[in-house]
């Protein structure tokens, strides 16, 4: 199987959630890890071999552009104890849907591994370049973490986690 290396500096995770005051939007580049998987004969993803991945993502690299949330976020994280959220590919089969797979995967946060599963697309652009994208809902109780009270802004525990990965083939 051929293994792609994540690009951190093309691939991005974005983090939206819902507080009594605003919406709060994070975006970050950074993203690291592998995927290995082939290609079919009709550009698909081939699901005779169980694909292999794993990614990891700095938590100290979110920024919502509000520094005060921000230190909040820090703070609930303890990015000092936990400075990265890590995935593990566990298994991925078809959707139904052309282009787009149902994923599945065990996820490290904050000292918690909880398995996950979603929708996402594969895309093989070109003979060395793979992306993947989708998107899951978390609540971030279900990680040990209370949801940020500060003052009148309360946050929402739901969060959605989007992703847009760029690999390319190693070697």
């Amino acid at each position: 199987m051929a293994r792609y290396r994540i690009v951190p500096a093309r691939s991005q995770v974005w983090i939206d959630a819902r507080s009594s005051v605003h919406p709060i939007h994070s975006v970050a580049d950074g993203l690291e890890g592998y995927v290995e998987l082939d290609p079919d004969a009709s550009g698909h993803v081939d699901l005779s071999r169980d694909p292999v991945g794993k990614l990891s993502f700095a938590v100290s690299r979110l920024s919502s552009g509000n520094r005060l949330e921000d230190r909040e976020l820090q703070k609930r994280v303890d990015v000092r104890r936990y400075p990265s959220i890590d995935g593990v590919l566990t298994g991925l089969k078809s959707s139904g849907t052309d282009g787009s797979y149902r994923v599945s995967g065990d996820l490290s946060f904050r000292g918690v591994t909880k398995r996950c599963e979603d929708d996402m697309t594969v895309t093989f652009v070109d003979d060395k370049t793979v992306t993947l994208a989708g998107q899951h809902v978390f609540d971030i109780r279900d990680f040990g973490m209370e949801p940020p009270k500060m003052l009148m802004l309360k946050v929402e525990p739901d969060v959605v986690v989007r992703v847009e990965i760029v690999a390319e083939k190693e070697g």
